[in-house]
């Protein structure tokens, strides 16, 4: 296993249905057994609704609860529906039972987010008394922004805008921190005044910070920063080390602190139950998505390559290779669905992994299927086109390999092919995807390629497949060799097989 394969942190997904609304997260657990919680509210653009969940928190020690902000396909700064803040009282009761599970306090809670998720991060942190706040580029004035640049969320926040309830939306952060609440937390508000939105949705507010114990602004200027995005990103290691001191119990400023908290041998039973209970996978109530096409292990043309298959009970299927994701396809009412991306895949081999969910998100277990993308729709060429004939049924072609021998160590630099395709006109070689030549294929059904180029040192992994005149081909067929360093070879390559 890869050092970053060991690396990389374990992550849980779930929803708490505990509340009139149900909330959707990620957890990942503390590594050594740290004592702290850091709790991530996601903004407007954060890939699939949560916030900093693509590796930029993985040195993290402490625990990392996730929380996403997609409801009926639109933002919600976490507060509210149709003006119901019955959202935020849900959301709230994730981050209680999560602190419980863990046997927290709110001091050894950090919440962090930026932009949208800034907010909340200020808004949950303030009202509910966490000990640390990190907010990158806020938005106070929240009703006025969704209505002027965010429709979807003003749609799920507010029904349909009024003055009344922008006013009552612009007023919901501004009150609350100027009414004092939590007097003692650590505040870090990050922000530059090449923010587009710094005049009217930060700077005008400053002052309502005034009098608190330890409120930190940090102020960049940079000419490299163009938008609010590029704040945090801008910041993203200087952010990174306050965000590991807080979870060791630092907070920058003046006076001594109590730091450490780690128990590595704790008991972590009664937060693995709430994970169980509240897990988004439940591959128990509908079965995982069925894949029909590409088969698994098939050769397909980069540009051409189309997913189908069924997902029963499901409204959608995600996509995802090498824990990234790829795309989502809508389920019909049959329970089938197809799937195709607009731009070609890169040559070479896939694996993709795929789950499906149903309308209340709940997810299936995960279906894998892998394939290969290579260069070319094997067809007759201009060259072996074959003269009209009758139509007769497709032959079965078989393509054999005599050399080199598989697994074979080839001296060099010149590597030649040989074998038998008997039907077949000719034979097209590839590695990784990519074509490399091809050569005809004698009356007698043998056939030798000779490539023409040095051969670089090390292993090699060559696919070749045989064609006939009217476009049938035979099974692939693979000639992995190891390439060995520079020796004298027979002018015309090199040959195990003494039919040649």
């Amino acid at each position: 296993m890869s050092e970053a394969a060991q690396k990389r942190r374990r992550v849980f997904s779930g929803v708490d249905c505990s509340g009139s609304v149900p909330v959707e997260y990620k957890f990942s657990h503390a590594r050594g057994g740290n004592r702290h919680l850091v709790v991530v509210f996601a903004n407007r653009h954060a890939p699939g609704g949560y916030g900093w969940a693509d590796g930029q928190l993985e040195d993290l020690r402490s625990n990392i609860l996730w929380v996403r902000d997609t409801v009926d396909g639109g933002n919600t700064y976490h507060l509210c529906r149709g003006m119901d803040f019955s959202l935020e009282q849900s959301v709230a009761g994730l981050l209680s039972r999560v602190m419980n599970a863990l046997a927290l306090s709110p001091d050894q809670v950090t919440v962090f987010g930026t932009s949208e998720g800034g907010s909340a991060a200020l808004f949950f942190g303030l009202k509910y008394g966490f000990r640390n706040i990190v907010a990158g580029t806020p938005q106070f004035r929240i009703g006025t922004r969704v209505r002027e640049s965010n429709p979807e969320a003003a749609r799920v926040m507010m029904g349909e805008p009024t003055d009344q309830s922008v006013h009552i939306l612009d007023s919901v952060l501004p009150d609350l921190v100027g009414s004092g609440a939590n007097p003692s937390a650590n505040i870090y508000v990050l922000t530059s005044p090449r923010d587009a939105q710094y005049q009217q949705q930060v700077e005008p507010f400053l002052g309502h910070f005034q009098g608190r114990e330890n409120f930190n602004f940090v102020y960049n200027e940079s000419p490299h920063i163009t938008d609010a995005g590029k704040v945090t990103r801008h910041n993203l290691p200087a952010l990174m080390g306050l965000l590991n001191l807080l979870v060791d119990g630092i907070a920058p400023r003046i006076g001594m602190v109590r730091n450490g908290f780690e128990q590595p041998k704790r008991d972590t039973s009664a937060i693995d139950t709430y994970l169980t209970q509240t897990s988004q996978v439940r591959g128990d109530s509908f079965p995982k998505p069925v894949v029909h096409t590409p088969a698994s292990g098939e050769r397909v043309p980069a540009n051409t390559v189309r997913f189908t298959g069924t997902a029963v009970g499901a409204v959608r299927v995600s996509f995802w290779e090498d824990g990234k994701y790829r795309g989502t396809a809508p389920v019909a009412p049959d329970g089938t669905w197809i799937w195709e991306r607009t731009d070609p895949w890169p040559k070479g081999k896939h694996v993709i992994r795929l789950f499906a969910a149903d309308a209340n998100n709940y997810q299936t277990k995960r279906s894998e299927v892998t394939f290969t993308a290579a260069e070319h729709v094997y067809v007759a060429t201009p060259e072996y086109e074959p003269a009209p004939q009758p139509a007769m049924p497709a032959q079965h072609l078989a393509l054999t390999v005599t050399a080199p021998a598989a697994h074979q160590q080839v001296p060099g630099p010149a590597v030649g092919f040989a074998g038998y395709a008997p039907g077949a006109v000719r034979v097209d070689f590839h590695e990784g995807g990519a074509a490399l030549g091809a050569c005809e294929v004698r009356p007698d059904g043998s056939w030798m390629w000779e490539p023409g180029w040095p051969w670089n040192d090390g292993d090699h992994y060559v696919e070749a497949i045989a064609v006939d005149a009217v476009g049938n081909v035979s099974p692939w067929a693979a000639v992995p060799f190891t390439k060995l360093g520079a020796y004298p070879v027979p002018a015309q390559g090199v040959y195990f097989n003494s039919a040649y």
